[in-house]
């Protein structure tokens, strides 16, 4: 073996080692870039002592192109004055920095760099307006990432002055205003996204000056009118997304030509007309997102023919598909939606040739028969089959594929029992069989489904005493058993983090249990129409996140417990229809935080499950979980789960409560919906009532109450339906502010003595006096008459005769006759009688 020569290793080690060496030797950022740099290190810090994510940023080091997240120019800049050479800041990569929220203004340090041509500030929290004046500074930027922060106002005007800018990401902010003509100015842009903002108005035209344009992202705002026909200028654009706006009118005819498109989501918007056949052009398209718009028309064949094609959404639309049409697809499709398209029989038969089918959508359609064995074996993930007449038992194949995330089948006529193969779907994490016919008892097994979060089998014909125990490895989240025929204690066998639980409309008996308290993250709790019987138990009461209960149309017992103020979460409470008793108390009432001030931006209770895989564009909002049902102005009413946080609802109506209302009612200010109609409640209606601003519909009706309605009420400006009626209420009725329009006797029948034009009964008050006859002296009355008697008489005998030889004097001598002979004037007045 031939040995080394230990000097030649010796000078070669040194020679790498000064040529690894000398760019660390030689380069240094301007003073200037790094006591700017060591500025925004200050303001940071000095809103948050404990943030160490820039340690390596100080004033000690020699040089801040040593830092993190800092790259500096590759090639230097020669200094006349010495043999060093000087680089400047050329990239700050300084996303995820932030957990806390942050002040925009602490970035003016940065805007002091303005040999900048990349920054990235996404995934913080930074708050405020994006600094108009410090970004103009940046006339180097190529690369310009503010995602995903908090910025808000509108764009700024200097933005469109950069203009050697090929990447623009300003998403997933809460940017408003018009998108503003300028942004044509930017024609270096290969790279547009303004995602999820509050950007409104027309896209402006200009913004087909873009040539060089390859990603367009304006998804998820509040864009309107039309899309830009010289969108179809963009002929490099390879992904369009505008989905989820308000844009109307027909898609751009000449939208064909964008014949490098790959992706064109239109998605949930507001547009009309057809299907542009120019889009036959466009046969490099993997994903076509049509869903949820207004388009009218025949499903095109030939959009099967683009062999590149995974992704088709076209359901929630207008559109028909031909039932009599056979086709053999070309393209091979990992996801397909055709919801509410017309499609009717059984399942097209080609979608059995898509066997690498993810993601199917055929519900709201006219689809018949039984569940379709290929399904089964092709192992769709996502299956939604919601919304049609198809019968029949589950074939137990279903549930042998490895891979089902989620099961949609609701609204549909399948019947039997569940398979205990139902243990198998070990990742399934969505389960909807509500309104179908299925019957017998839950498969224990189905305790086995570890990832499941959400299962409904409401309002299904399932029976038993008996309940699966889904023990602490089953995550779920919502689960909604109402309306069956389920029997025996109510059942507590729930994972300890279940969110909402609906029991109602069972046949469930017995005490509240004890161990419900051990549900402590559970939000919303539905036993109504049951067979329950004894107290509210203070365990049911320890439930502090609890914000909806709902136990209407029970067997309850006792009084309501003062520690019902321990729900502090409470926005909806329903204990009518029981036998309850006793004073509303006090204290129940004062500590009702939930109902007192409704807070803003409140989470729904539904649980947010992304569901299918592509770009999060489904999720369980989607799905049609089950309302709410309560007493709402004076009629049963659905509340939508999507958007329950927005009522505010408190019934104790047809009980027996008695005594007064508590004036602290009127402290519950976010209150929507108050009913204690049915009661035994006596005294006089609280003044305090008055200051519910929010609420809309106030029953009191069947109770004891007296007194006068408060004129407090005319403060109610958004009351709809008020009833007092079957009180012994008395008085004028309100008849200021919206109490003019609360006119329907009805609502006020049966009370003492109410008045008022509501009722069309006027107030004492408001009848004028009845005018006085003037009284005459008896004694003077038989003389004035004799006097009267005296002098009329000659008088009218005089008027008589004078009108006797008028009438003779003035009328016409008749015709000479001689047979005819002259009335005597006795006669004359005789025959005049």
């Amino acid at each position: 073996m031939v040995m080394a020569n230990p000097s030649l290793l010796l000078e070669s080690l040194f020679i790498l080692s000064i040529i690894f060496l000398l760019p660390c030797l030689s380069t240094s950022c301007p003073e200037y870039q790094k006591q700017a740099l060591l500025q925004f290190k200050f303001s940071v810090h000095a809103i948050n002592p404990s943030f160490h994510a820039l340690d390596s940023w100080n004033s000690s080091s020699s040089s801040c192109c040593l830092w993190d997240m800092v790259t500096c120019s590759s090639t230097s800049t020669s200094n006349s004055n010495s043999n060093s050479t000087s680089s400047v800041v050329i990239e700050l990569h300084l996303s995820y920095l932030f957990a806390e929220f942050m002040p925009s203004n602490l970035l003016a340090p940065l805007f002091f760099i303005r040999s900048l041509r990349v920054l990235h500030l996404s995934w913080n929290s930074i708050y405020g307006q994006i600094p108009a004046l410090g970004l103009g500074n940046l006339t180097n930027l190529v690369h310009l990432d503010l995602s995903s922060n908090w910025f808000n106002g509108s764009i700024p005007s200097q933005l469109f002055l950069l203009r050697h800018l090929q990447y623009l990401h300003l998403g997933f902010n809460s940017l408003e205003g018009r998108l503003s003509p300028k942004v044509g100015t930017l024609q270096d842009l290969r790279m547009l996204d303004l995602t999820s903002n509050r950007l409104s108005g027309e896209l402006p035209e200009e913004i087909g000056n873009l040539a060089k344009l390859q990603r367009l992202s304006l998804r998820r705002n509040k864009f309107s009118n039309g899309i830009p026909s010289s969108i179809s200028y963009l002929r490099d654009l390879e992904l369009l997304f505008l989905a989820n706006n308000s844009l109307s009118m027909e898609i751009p005819s000449d939208i064909g030509n964008l014949s490098n498109l790959s992706i064109l989501a239109l998605g949930k918007n507001k547009l009309t007309g057809g299907i542009p056949v120019s889009m036959q052009k466009l046969n490099k398209l993997y994903l076509l997102d049509l869903d949820g718009n207004l388009l009218t028309g025949e499903i095109p064949f030939w959009l099967f023919d683009f062999k590149g094609l995974q992704h088709l959404y076209l359901g929630g639309n207008n559109l028909t598909w031909n039932n009599n049409m056979k086709i053999v697809p070309k393209c091979t499709l990992s996801e397909l939606s055709l919801r509410s398209c017309g499609l009717q029989g059984e399942i097209p038969e080609w979608i059995s040739t898509q066997t690498n089918l993810f993601f199917l959508d055929l519900s709201m359609n006219q689809l018949h028969g039984p569940f379709p064995q290929w399904v089964a074996k092709i192992g769709v993930s996502y299956l939604i089959l919601s919304h049609n007449k198809h019968s029949g038992s589950l074939p137990p194949a279903l549930f042998r594929s490895s891979g089902l995330f989620v099961l949609a089948l609701s609204h549909n006529n399948f019947s039997g029992e569940l398979p205990k193969t139902i243990r198998d779907a070990k990742v399934l994490r969505i389960l909807m069989l509500d309104r179908n016919n299925f019957s017998g008892p839950i498969p224990q097994s189905i305790s086995q489904i570890s990832e499941l979060e959400l299962l409904d089998l409401s309002h299904n014909r399932f029976s038993s005493n008996i309940f699966p125990v889904f023990n602490h490895q089953v995550n779920l989240l919502y689960a909604d058993f109402s309306s069956n025929q389920f029997s025996g204690e109510v059942p507590t066998t729930f994972h300890p983090n279940i969110e909402t639980l609906a029991l109602g409309g069972n046949k469930f008996s017995g005490a509240l249990p004890s161990n419900l308290a051990k549900l402590r993250n559970l939000q919303r709790l539905e036993l109504q129409d049951n067979n329950i019987s004894g107290e509210l138990l203070n365990s049911l009461l320890q439930i502090s996140n609890l914000q909806v209960l709902n136990l209407r149309n029970n067997s309850l017992q006792g009084s309501i417990p003062k520690t019902l103020s321990n729900l502090k979460n409470l926005r909806i409470l329903d204990l009518s229809s029981n036998n309850l008793t006793g004073k509303i108390p006090i204290e129940f009432v004062n500590n009702l935080i939930g109902m007192i001030e409704a807070p803003p931006n409140r989470t729904s209770q539904t649980p947010n499950f992304v569901i299918a895989p592509f770009s999060s564009r489904i999720n369980i909002n989607e799905f049609e979980v089950n309302e709410l049902i309560v007493n709402w102005k004076k009629s049963k009413q659905g509340l939508s789960s999507h958007n329950i946080d927005m009522y505010f609802l408190l019934d104790l109506s047809n009980n027996q409560l008695s005594s007064e209302i508590p004036t602290s009612l009127g402290t519950l200010k976010a209150l929507k919906m108050l009913n204690l109609s049915y009661n035994k409640l006596s005294g006089k209606i609280p003044t305090s009532l008055g200051d519910l601003q929010n609420v809309e519909g106030l029953d009191l009706s069947h109770n004891k109450l007296s007194g006068p309605i408060p004129t407090a009420f005319a403060k109610l400006q958004q009351l709809t339906t008020l009833d007092v009626s079957n009180n012994k209420l008395t008085g004028r009725i309100p008849i200021d502010g919206q109490m003019k329009t609360m006119a329907d006797p009805n609502f006020y029948a049966n009370n003492s003595d109410l008045c008022g034009f509501q009722i069309h009964v006027p107030c004492p008050e408001d009848i004028p006096p009845t005018p006085k006859v003037q009284e005459h002296d008896n004694k003077e009355e038989p003389w004035i008459l004799l006097e009267a008697i005296r002098i009329g008489y000659p008088i009218g005998f005089l008027l008589t005769i004078g009108n006797i030889i008028l009438a003779g004097y003035f009328n016409p001598s008749p015709p000479s006759n001689s047979h005819r002979r002259r009335l005597h004037p006795h006669r004359l007045i005789k025959q005049r009688i």
